[in-house]
């Protein structure tokens, strides 16, 4: 993960981010310089201070004073031009590592699009958006940290124990390094055992997430068996687990924390007593006194960072691994590189499947050595009972999935050898589920085609006998649909579906069970619209209500994965024994059964 991180703030391909780097680590080693200055010019001035009230400052207590005063001033500036280069610093990397988690958070997203169906089927959203959320968040803490505290801490406790080493003898050095090296190890070990608490409270949290968002989403469910205090208690039960999880980490970062003032604090007596003695000794002075105090405070500020900083990372390093694990999966379809794009008009739009056998499992069998042929500019139909692979054609047809055996073909393109994209701008599907943004009604039919005109999107709306609704609306094309478009009718929702179809104007058009939630009128005048808008292209309806597909210039019967009868309508309603005929009587019965009980 910090290999990755280090190409967003190293990136070879700009120049920009890379100066902004470089500037930042200037005033980063300018701040540390006049950090370690301030402990000495403090020694000065309280030697200086020291010695002339020794020697009776009556003599000159002008110049006495001015002096003292410079190096006090002294001080003070250094102080604050350090704190002022940290800032500075701080304000300079910003860009750095907001673009950065820009990059990766647009990386993630667009990947997260490119998966597969089947890592998106057994995704849990609300868990997914968390996993995102707190991945950034932590990418901003690692940056920095990297950049800022790991190899600048390092440096700084070395320059502080070799200046003490120099300047005040052997044992002061010793007690520096021990306290570091005691402080490091404490540290480490505790973060180390700590950590699980944090996963433990990361997956409460996904859970938590995921379970108030799938309730949310399910909220008429809900509602229609009076769940409620169902929902809230499961709500509640993966809150306490949170709540728990939570409660060990911020218990374990109290032992953490005292531990490690402990340990400092054992450290700053013992080199104050060794300073002590050697002042009593005459070989060293008050100042030096100060200055050992000020370079050990120094020394805690970089190991205040050792403490908090590996701790800070390892938890958003946790934070972010499962998003760049997400980065680590393959799409088990993709384009093969250098893939020739797919070119289909009216005349090569033929689809062939050839011996296409698919499974979504292990013993789950759908599809067996299908074999069917889909003419040119013509509608097809594709019917059969529920679980007969109807939907599935279309799912192979736009590489969803790939055949377990076998190939499809369009025009004389094997599609798993051409462009993907190209593939699917060739395809209009029409959804059995239609699902809309959560956004205006105008915004979901433009999602057709985001180059469309307003004019286009208007026809379009009218081929699909919606405008007339849309028009009565207060908002008219303005109106928001609401999440998954849930303020709109079933029949209202799958029409914005077929004019979304109608606008992207592609050469092959699917059509899956697209009059499902539709009156029998309004189920009519679609038809005919669609009669238009299919003129001169290849149209696939899949189909349970027989009666859509009666026009249809060939129809499929599909039975135990494979084609049982092909044929027109009326041509399959000769043989009394086949299957069409009888899914044809089946539906007129029933029919003729509500019929007579409304009567």
């Amino acid at each position: 993960m910090i290999q990755a991180m280090l190409q967003y703030i190293w990136p070879k391909d700009d120049k920009s981010v890379r100066d902004r780097v470089k500037l930042a680590v200037s005033l980063l080693v300018g701040a540390k310089v006049l950090s370690v200055t301030v402990p000495f010019i403090f020694k000065y001035a309280v030697d200086y201070l020291n010695a002339g009230a020794a020697l009776n400052m009556d003599t000159a207590p002008q110049t006495a004073a001015t002096i003292a005063t410079s190096l006090l001033l002294g001080y003070g500036i250094a102080r604050a031009s350090a704190a002022g280069f940290n800032e500075l610093r701080n304000a300079v990397f910003a860009k750095v590592a907001q673009h950065s988690i820009r990059k990766i958070a647009k990386n993630v997203f667009l990947h997260l699009h490119n998966l597969d169906l089947a890592f998106h089927l057994q995704r849990q959203t609300g868990a997914l958006s968390k996993t995102i959320d707190r991945g950034s968040r932590g990418i901003n803490f690692v940056l920095s940290a990297m950049v800022f505290n790991v190899v600048p801490t390092i440096f700084e406790l070395a320059l502080v124990s070799s200046i003490l080493g120099i300047k005040c003898g052997a044992a002061f050095a010793g007690i520096s390094l021990g306290c570091v090296g005691i402080y490091a190890v404490y540290t480490l070990t505790v973060t180390q055992w700590r950590t699980k608490f944090r996963i433990y409270m990361n997956q409460a949290e996904n859970e938590a997430g995921n379970k108030a968002i799938d309730s949310l989403i399910n909220y008429e469910t809900v509602k229609y068996f009076n769940n409620e205090k169902f929902e809230a208690d499961r709500y509640d039960g993966v809150l306490k687990k949170y709540e728990d999880a939570s409660l060990k980490t911020s218990s374990s970062l109290a032992l953490l924390n005292f531990g490690q003032n402990a340990i400092f604090s054992a450290a700053l007596s013992g080199i104050m007593i060794l300073a002590a003695n050697e002042i009593v000794k005459g070989n060293m002075t008050v100042g030096d006194l100060v200055m050992v105090n000020g370079l050990l405070f120094q020394l805690s500020i970089p190991l205040g960072f050792l403490g908090s900083v590996y701790r800070e990372v390892r938890q958003a390093l946790i934070d972010m691994q499962t998003m760049f694990t997400l980065m680590t999966m393959d799409s088990a379809v993709k384009s093969n590189s250098n893939a020739p794009y797919l070119h289909v008009d009216a005349k090569s739009s033929t689809i062939k499947f050839e011996n296409v056998s698919f499974e979504y499992g292990p013993g789950k069998e759908i599809l067996r050595n299908l074999n069917l042929t889909i003419k040119p500019g013509k509608k097809t139909a594709i019917v059969g009972g529920s679980g007969s692979g109807k939907s599935t054609l279309v799912r192979l047809l736009y590489r969803f999935y790939e055949p377990t055996r076998g190939r499809i073909y369009i025009g004389d393109q094997d599609i798993r050898e051409v462009d993907i994209e190209s593939l699917r701008k060739s395809i209009s599907i029409v959804p059995q589920d239609s699902v809309l943004f959560h956004d205006t009604i105008k915004y979901n039919l433009h999602y057709g085609d985001l180059r469309a005109s307003e004019e286009d999107i208007i026809q379009a709306a009218k081929m699909a006998e919606i405008h007339d609704s849309i028009v009565t609306w207060p908002n008219g094309y303005e109106t928001q649909v609401g999440e998954r478009g849930l303020k709109l009718s079933g029949g209202e929702k799958q029409r914005v579906a077929i004019a979304r179809a109608i606008l992207k104007n592609s050469p092959i058009l699917i059509f899956d069970e697209a009059t499902s939630s539709l009156d029998s009128i309004t189920e009519y005048n679609i038809l005919k619209a669609l009669r238009n808008a299919t003129h001169g292209r290849t149209s696939i309806c899949i189909a349970h209500r027989l009666s859509t597909i009666m026009d249809a210039d060939e129809i499929f019967v599909l039975e135990n994965g494979k084609v049982s009868e092909q044929g027109s309508h009326f041509t399959l309603l000769q043989n009394p024994n086949s299957l069409y005929w009888k899914l044809w009587n089946t539906q007129n019965h029933s029919q003729e059964r509500m019929q007579s009980r409304s009567l």
